[in-house]
């Protein structure tokens, strides 16, 4: 199994994507947002899924698996019951988290190729087996891995991890799974998933020099709060987009997670395309430019917007600050939650809980 997203790879996908969206123009009869088409481009069964957002379930077929070195483990034993000699689809293992900050890079990955040396052993030699990628300790994060190397406008990455998401600052549809999920898609079933709602974030401006992307989806969580993105794709366009650099928009899908939402995705733009080349991929990006049709929504969204989302957040990244905005959050927003009216009873300062004491320090820790 080839795990790289080579430019023949990534071709086929997006003939996949477009024969899937033939079938689906034909049933819905309207223009096409951005998620819907990559979502139901990689559908099982066009023809047949029952499409009703927000109700029934639908089966895809994504295009990756990404695994890090903690719950990689049981969705590779699962995986092996399925008795099959290779993984189905393109998967990558990275080993990071269970290398845990303490001292320093140095000392930190020596101390969990120590701790972790039967994990790792057991990673490496199941990704030799079953055809999969393996980055060993200290290669990198797996969501900066995955941005930079295998993650394509469009793609269909499901991984697991909760920040998986990341990769739709380059315009993949990037959701985090569970375990049971990811090994149903390396034996070759494909992955269920409830067909989420659409929430737009129409952007408009240009970011300033006071300003930055985090900025931008921290407001966002306030507006949403941590469970208004439950079951739904956040999908970014308008002409603020392209003032955001595709790190800059990583950065904001990677906290979709922390909005409860499915997935979030930014269409394909030029900023994308500077950072495939810029990440040894021109191929691809030459690829993206002559597939945009099906990486960026329809005209016809963009135009009327409330006719194709469920709900819609404006935002103006010009006349805008983070402290203008927290003000605005607090004496809008917070009122509207059914929050407790009443502020419980405080906690005193020897009462609040310290759960790292209950860690048994290390020759490393410092308390």
């Amino acid at each position: 199994m080839n795990v790289d997203s080579t430019p023949q790879f990534v071709e086929e996908a997006y003939k996949k994507i477009e024969r899937n969206l033939e079938v689906v123009r034909a049933r819905f009869n309207r223009p096409l947002t951005l998620a819907e088409k990559l979502l139901l481009g990689h559908l099982d069964d066009a023809q047949g899924a029952e499409l009703d957002p927000g109700e029934s379930y639908i089966m895809l077929n994504p295009d990756r698996v990404a695994h890090q070195d903690v719950t990689g483990q049981m969705a590779i034993l699962q995986f092996m019951q399925s008795g099959r000699s290779e993984v189905a689809v393109p998967t990558t293992v990275h080993c990071d988290h269970l290398v845990q900050a303490r001292v320093g890079a140095s000392s930190d990955l020596q101390d969990a190729l120590n701790e972790s040396s039967e994990v790792y052993q057991f990673l490496e030699s199941s990704c030799r087996k079953y055809g999969m990628g393996f980055w060993k300790p200290g290669s990198g994060i797996i969501h900066q891995v995955n941005l930079e190397n295998y993650a394509f406008p469009g793609c269909l990455v499901i991984g697991t991890d909760s920040h998986t998401p990341n990769a739709g600052g380059l315009g993949s549809l990037a959701i985090g799974v569970g375990g049971a999920d990811a090994a149903d898609v390396m034996a070759g079933l494909p992955w269920e998933v409830k067909y989420p709602t659409l929430i737009g974030v129409h952007l408009t401006g240009e970011l300033s020099g006071w300003t930055a992307p985090k900025d931008v989806i921290i407001y966002l969580a306030g507006v949403l709060t941590v469970a208004g993105g439950t079951n739904t794709i956040i999908e970014y366009f308008g002409p603020g987009v392209n003032s955001i650099s595709c790190t800059g928009k990583a950065t904001i899908t990677n906290m979709g997670a922390e909005l409860g939402a499915t997935g979030d995705v930014f269409p394909f733009d030029e900023r994308m395309a500077t950072y495939l080349k810029s990440t040894r991929r021109p191929e691809l990006a030459e690829l993206a430019e002559k597939y945009k049709h099906l990486l960026t929504a329809d005209p016809e969204v963009e135009k009327d917007p409330a006719q194709y989302y469920d709900r819609i957040v404006e935002i103006d990244l010009s006349n805008w600050s983070r402290t203008s905005q927290v003000l605005t959050l607090r004496t809008e927003h917070v009122p509207s939650q059914p929050w407790p009216k009443k502020p419980r009873k405080r906690v005193s300062r020897i009462q609040f809980p310290r759960p790292w004491l209950a860690v048994a320090p290390t020759r490393h820790t410092k308390i």
